[in-house]
């Protein structure tokens, strides 16, 4: 995100340039979305990528370790995964809390060490949300992509009052996920 510094909060300098429409103009061509959620029709869409300097199966493992998100990612907390499976993987659903909201997700796509994506949604409601990662190796490392959609009233607010805080935070998201990564011993 680009601000200018120190602007005055009430002034149009000091709003976020990114705007969803410069994340649909950046969102990858090969993330795969399920029926209803196609960003270009979204009422809420971030994308975010990063290059981590490790190999895509290190990046992976701390994303499927869902328990241990609260520990580097300051964004989740109350985290379980429902059942008994140690780590997200195919049909696995976990709760946590994320942006103030408690969650429910259940994992749509999984491909090890390369994609995975889930629907998020208030308990007992239809998913309002889908996030999904996707994790191409290359010189030097592993590009992270990380994109979301939400749909309805709660993400059109979002959108209408802050529509890059999902971006913001995503940005930490992924810059977490790069320092543990990257991490001596990690």
């Amino acid at each position: 995100m680009t601000t200018i510094a120190n602007a005055p909060a009430s002034t149009p300098q000091a709003k976020a340039i990114l705007t969803m429409q410069d994340d649909l103009a950046r969102r990858s061509t090969d993330i795969h979305w399920p029926a209803g959620f196609d960003p270009a029709k979204a009422d809420l869409f971030a994308h975010n990528e990063l290059l981590i300097h490790a190999s895509c199966e290190k990046v992976f493992a701390r994303i499927v370790d869902v328990r241990g998100w609260p520990s580097w990612y300051a964004n989740a907390s109350n985290v379980d995964i429902l059942g008994r499976a140690a780590t997200l993987g195919a049909g696995t659903r976990f709760r946590w809390t994320t942006f103030g909201l408690s969650i429910e997700s259940a994992i749509h796509e999984f491909e090890p060490g390369r994609r995975i994506g889930w629907y998020g949604y208030a308990p007992g409601q239809p998913p309002a949300f889908y996030h999904t990662w996707l994790l191409k190796p290359v010189d030097g490392g592993c590009m992270t992509v990380m994109e979301e959609v939400g749909n309805g009233k709660d993400p059109a607010h979002l959108r209408d009052t802050d529509q890059s805080l999902m971006h913001r935070g995503h940005d930490l998201w992924l810059a977490t996920l790069r320092w543990m990564s990257e991490s001596v011993g990690a």
